[in-house]
């Protein structure tokens, strides 16, 4: 249940949004302000206690309805203050004239709201960086927890896709260069605390549609009540203007009318507790209806780094033989593929790590880009003896320059391996001795893409959903379709270019689907832009930030998935609260009905199925249970509909059973229960 400090400490904006220039945003809730100040003027010129009791609980009503939008409005705005005080007044040292590789450029220490798009500025540890930008000089671990809430520092670095800096974050060591890309007041943080303070919430098409469709019932239900007037005097059955009134408060659909907004806001502050900025609600509800979902394989799909699992020995040499000279050819290469080399002769089969110090007439050969190999040259009882690893074809080039000739059964382990969706890294071994060179190949690495826990399982959920996923390597199709298989994704998308991109999100929209996808780097911006939902990374290039429509401040590529969920949610919560709210108003009928025209029509009494007490009492229960269930619905709309993973049709029939059952009879032991209390107090008797 929601927390009672909240709802008091929302109740003077709910009372500030009685404004008229705020309501009428509202036509539901409108219409109950401005029959509020209709039974306020009635009750002021001819007094009773039924009058004003009906006059305070329709007020009541619109305080509710503003009560549940100003709750909603005020968790943004505690977020919103957090990142606030993430806010500094800060002193930037901006460099006049600065180029790439300048020796000594010239330094002005200027505050950091006078800095214009384009300028650069250095940034030293324990600085805190003045604006947002992109590092374009040196590499510094950055701590973003003001932003994040991950006490953990990230890496920032020059030339790749995390160059990507937030204005407000600190740098806790080295030094580095920042090309600044925000106007002051524009920053990331600017932009967050509008966002999630409600200032840049606009209505989504299907709120506005939703609007309409509630703003054309209430007409409808005006022009009746207006209508029924003439014949009430007919038949001498004269109504009050209060009575008209709460007749016309208890028609219209002001359940959902008080909610929606809430429901709105809620749905994108759920995705802010996850870490997620969605730049509009649009985007929030387009999760909700995504048809097909593009997913990155490295990052999202498998853990990022393609790992060591087996070694696999040729031409008689031993497994811990292989696995010796595996792991000292690795001990230079730096990649997270090296490093995992090294692990697994370690773990598997006992091999400690010997640092360079540890081997005093060896010379290390690091693994570079240009000859794809790392690996040791080692003096030894006079022989000089040469390890190798690397690709493939690298190391076997490697072993016939050097007179040797791999044996004829590593091409099928290589073709094996790499069928398999697995890297195949060859070891090579150089030995020569009383001036003969013997060069062999000692065997093979199997690298693997290592699929997430549970992504098998996560895919299923979202093929239940109706979701069709996609993943996007650029890996070879044979390797692709390896990890796609292992995954469970319906489908994959191999040596996939950023044009690549773009024309499979164009083909599915032009199918009248909608379309997610996720990204980081400066090449998903264009697919990114035409996605219907594109969650750029919060350690992404600026240029993807600015492209996509969410952002994931923790960088986790797989949270594409919570998004959708998320979205769902707020469609089914929104569907369901409806369907509540129309159920709802029948109970209403039946007691205001025959309240109203039961004198005259005797006949209408057996329409009375509550058998409330009197006329008066019969009218002021229907308005006060009108008013209190839409505080008891708060939470449901704040926290949402809970959400099962199913098809559509069973989605509506659950609605239909539970909101649609549940708003028609809750309202009838509602009212009775209120009505056995008001029959009690006089003047409603």
């Amino acid at each position: 249940m929601l927390d009672p400090g909240q709802l008091l400490a929302a109740l003077p904006d709910a009372a500030r949004k009685l404004d008229p220039r705020t309501m009428v945003k509202n036509p539901v809730m409108f219409v109950v302000e401005v029959g509020a100040v209709l039974t306020t003027v009635s009750a002021v010129k001819d007094p009773s206690v039924f009058a004003w009791v009906i006059t305070v609980w329709l007020w009541l009503t619109v305080v509710f309805a503003n009560l549940a939008e100003a709750v909603a409005e005020g968790r943004g705005k505690a977020q919103a203050e957090t990142l606030r005080r993430a806010k500094t007044d800060t002193v930037a040292r901006r460099l006049t004239g600065w180029t790439p590789g300048a020796s000594a450029p010239r330094e002005q220490q200027v505050a950091a709201a006078a800095l214009t798009l384009g300028d650069h500025v250095v940034v030293e540890a324990g600085q805190v960086i003045p604006g947002d930008g992109d590092v374009v000089e040196g590499v510094a671990s950055v701590d973003e927890s003001a932003i994040t809430g991950e006490s953990a520092p990230v890496i920032r670095e020059s030339g790749g896709d995390r160059s990507a800096v937030t204005g407000g974050t600190k740098v806790l060591s080295d030094r580095i260069v920042v090309k600044i890309t925000s106007r002051p007041g524009e920053t990331f943080i600017d932009r967050m605390i509008a966002l999630v303070e409600g200032a840049a919430r606009q209505k989504t098409p299907n709120e506005i549609a939703l609007n309409i469709l509630l703003a054309s019932l209430t007409v409808v239900f005006l022009l009746a009540v207006v209508t029924l007037q003439p014949f009430a005097v007919f038949a001498g059955a004269e109504q009050s203007i209060v009575v008209l009134v709460a007749l016309t408060v208890a028609l219209i659909p002001t359940t959902i009318g008080a909610l929606l907004s809430a429901i709105g806001i809620a749905g994108m502050d759920r995705l802010v507790q996850r870490n997620v900025l969605a730049m509009s609600g649009r985007a929030v509800e387009a999760a909700g209806d995504v048809n097909t979902l593009l997913l990155d394989k490295t990052g999202t799909i498998t853990l990022g780094n393609r790992q060591a699992a087996e070694f696999l020995p040729v031409g008689g040499v031993t497994v811990d033989e292989l696995a010796d000279a595996a792991q000292l050819s690795s001990l230079s290469d730096e990649t997270p593929e090296g490093r995992s080399i090294v692990v697994l002769a370690k773990e598997r089969h006992g091999l400690r790590g010997r640092a360079e110090g540890q081997l005093p007439h060896a010379e290390f050969v690091p693994f570079t880009a240009q000859t794809r190999m790392s690996g040791v040259d080692l003096v030894e009882d006079g022989d000089h003896r040469s390890l190798r690893k690397g690709a493939a074809t690298a190391v076997m080039h490697w072993i016939r320059d050097n007179g040797g000739h791999p044996a004829e059964e590593v091409g099928p382990m290589v073709d094996s391996i790499a069928g398999g969706g697995g890297t195949p890294l060859v070891v090579g071994e150089v030995v020569r001795r009383d001036g003969e060179t013997t060069a062999t190949v000692l065997g093979v690495i199997n690298l693997k893409d290592v699929v997430k826990s549970g992504m098998r399982e996560r895919f299923e959920e979202l093929r239940r959903m109706g979701i069709r996923t996609v993943m996007i390597t650029g890996d070879n199709p044979l390797t692709a379709k390896a990890i796609a298989d292992e995954a469970g994704v319906d489908d994959f998308l191999a040596e996939a270019t950023p044009e690549d991109k773009m024309a499979l999100i164009k083909r599915e929209q032009e199918g009248g689907k909608l379309v997610a996808m996720t990204g980081d780097g400066t090449n998903d911006a264009p697919a990114l832009a035409q996605a219907d939902v594109g969650v750029a990374m919060n350690t992404g290039t600026s240029a993807a930030k600015e492209a996509g429509n969410m952002v994931d401040l923790d960088s986790n590529p797989t949270k594409l998935i919570e998004i959708v969920e998320i979205g769902k949610q707020l469609l089914i919560t929104r569907g369901a609260l409806t369907t509540f709210s129309i159920a709802n108003d029948v109970a209403k009928y039946f007691a205001i009905i025959p309240a109203m025209f039961a004198a005259a029509y005797p006949g209408l009494d057996t329409l009375n199925l509550m058998r409330l007490h009197s006329p008066t009492s019969a009218i002021t229960s229907a308005i006060v249970f009108n008013a209190l269930i839409i505080v008891v619905l708060i939470p449901l709309a704040l926290r949402g509909v809970r959400y099962k993973p199913s098809s559509a049709a069973k989605l509506l029939s659950r609605n239909i059973w539970v909101y649609g059952l549940g708003g028609l009879l809750l309202p009838f032991a509602g009212i009775k229960v209120i009505d056995l209390i008001i029959q009690f107090i006089p003047g409603l008797r």
